[in-house]
């Protein structure tokens, strides 16, 4: 499975890493320099949780971020089964 939170669809995004060097001026330094940039990768917070279906009699096991549990709270867990069924996540 990839990482992607199977309620709200978040996937890793990309940002850069900056190696810096030097006192800053603040502390009567003469500033910092950035002397190396990087690229790296921010992870989504995922999780893999089971959560009791009463409408099919079993469990489902979903690969989720805290906001996507957080959405199950709010609208109710067989909503959004219905709601990822209809755009064609298996579950």
């Amino acid at each position: 499975m990839s990482r992607k939170c199977q309620v709200t669809g978040k996937v890793p995004s990309t940002g850069n890493r900056y190696a810096i060097r030097g006192i800053a001026k603040k502390k009567k330094g003469v500033g910092l320099k950035v002397t190396g940039i990087t690229r790296r990768r921010f992870l989504p917070n995922l999780v893999k949780k089971r959560f009791w279906f009463e409408e099919e009699n079993r469990f489902i096991t979903l690969k989720l971020t805290p906001s996507g549990m957080r959405t199950i709270d709010k609208l109710g867990l067989a909503a959004v089964v219905r709601q990822m069924r209809s755009s064609g996540e298996s579950i």
